[in-house]
């Protein structure tokens, strides 16, 4: 892979739109409904959030150029024969890109598209909660132009992933905490989460925005880094985690294929851990209602019910925590506390008037994504930065200076 070429610009856009395309149709002889309840099953996302993805795949896929075009710094170009005498060419800091795949939402599979549309070979190492969704991508590029050495599917056991990682010129890894430390310092190396997206409810008047910060927990069954796992208040915060547990009990509790699912669902044995952890964590906060958690499921498996904690101070370690279904924290927050229990989030909204408090999230650094007023965490757009836009790892500025030759 190292060794090929990559395929022309326009090749590859019309690769990438042609696979994008077809991903919505037939593959390999598997129909989108059928992949899509393969991936629910096998997954335990919702068939509902499933379906979304598979859209958002297909319009990234289509979109890729102009997606990695809006991170291509103004100055710079493309190809070094369009500078005139002199100017910057933005330029591949490498040849072959690993994808550490997560199995937590098929649409994380949006991202390293990008890196083809900009000419490097891709590898990606499948999830085994979710290996059908990049087998059908891979398929789908093949299929539309792709040759065999621009893009792989590559499973591998866990004792080979970090061999995948050293052997390509850089990788791009999903995980949390414990993947973050493993490659922390690593310059080839870009760690995809932990999130902690977070809410700030200032001024008091939470009522008119529950639906965002439902929405915000819930959305994609509540599996997405830019899920809300912390909500700070300021005012009644009690009052406020009750309504918002009361809200999220009102979701169904179905099997993942189920039209009316919503919720992940997981072994039960590790949905009792999940629960197990919770309850270990709560160390002074109190779950609201404060009942099981696990919901067996016809079949096998179990449904994990939201969890609502409300907490005491907003600089509660469990503020932290995210978890890979609807578990939320709540606490109180007052002027006082400032941005500092709002850091290191992923996303922030901020439903606030406050210029200066909204100037501070903006220029925090360990602050990625804020949205202001009733914008939940999840609102993604295409060509918008998720964790920063993924060129910016894959891509540098090279000056090019060269003697003009007269004709």
């Amino acid at each position: 892979m190292r060794r090929a070429q990559p395929l022309p610009p326009a090749d590859r856009k019309a690769a990438l739109a042609g696979a994008g395309e077809l991903f919505l149709d037939t593959v390999g002889n598997v129909s989108l409904d059928e992949y899509e309840r393969q991936v629910a099953e096998a997954s335990g996302v919702a068939l509902v959030v499933v379906r979304a993805a598979s859209r958002s795949i297909a319009r990234s896929a289509i979109e890729a150029e102009e997606i990695v075009g809006q991170a291509r710094p103004a100055g710079a170009i493309d190809d070094w024969r369009g500078i005139p005498e002199a100017g910057a060419v933005w330029t591949r800091r490498g040849e072959v890109l690993v994808v550490q795949a997560p199995g937590n939402h098929p649409a994380t599979h949006t991202v390293w598209l990008e890196a083809l549309a900009l000419g490097y070979r891709v590898a990606v190492r499948p999830s085994s909660r979710d290996p059908f969704t990049p087998y059908r991508l891979v398929s789908a590029l093949r299929a539309c132009g792709f040759p065999e050495d621009q893009v792989t599917f590559l499973p591998t056991d866990h004792a080979v992933a970090r061999d995948l990682v050293d052997a390509a010129d850089l990788a791009l890894v999903y995980g949390g905490s414990e993947v973050a430390a493993m490659y922390r310092g690593r310059a080839d190396v870009s760690v995809q989460g932990p999130g902690r997206s977070k809410i700030l409810l200032a001024g008091g008047r939470w009522a008119d925005h529950v639906d965002t910060v439902v929405s915000s927990v819930a959305g994609f069954g509540g599996t997405a880094c830019v899920n809300t796992s912390a909500v700070l208040v300021e005012g009644d915060a009690a009052t406020f985690a009750h309504e918002l547990a009361r809200r999220l009990g009102e979701l169904p509790v179905a099997r993942p294929s189920d039209e009316a699912a919503v919720l992940p669902a997981f072994s039960l044995e590790r949905a009792h851990a999940l629960e197990a952890y919770v309850r270990g964590k709560l160390d002074g906060g109190r779950m609201i209602p404060g009942d099981r958690l696990v919901a067996p499921l016809p079949g096998g498996g179990a449904a994990l019910r939201p969890a609502v904690i409300l907490l005491d101070r907003c600089d509660a370690p469990q503020l932290s925590i995210e978890l890979p279904f609807p578990c939320v924290w709540v606490a109180p927050w007052s002027p006082a506390d400032g941005i500092g229990p709002l850091r290191d989030s992923l996303t922030v909204t901020a439903i606030t008037d406050d210029e200066v408090l909204l100037s501070s999230l903006a220029e925090d650094g360990t602050i990625g994504n804020l949205h202001i007023g009733d914008r939940p965490t999840h609102e993604m757009r295409p060509g918008l930065p998720h964790e920063g836009h993924l060129a910016e790892f894959l891509m540098r500025s090279k000056t090019v200076i060269r003697d003009l030759v007269p004709h």
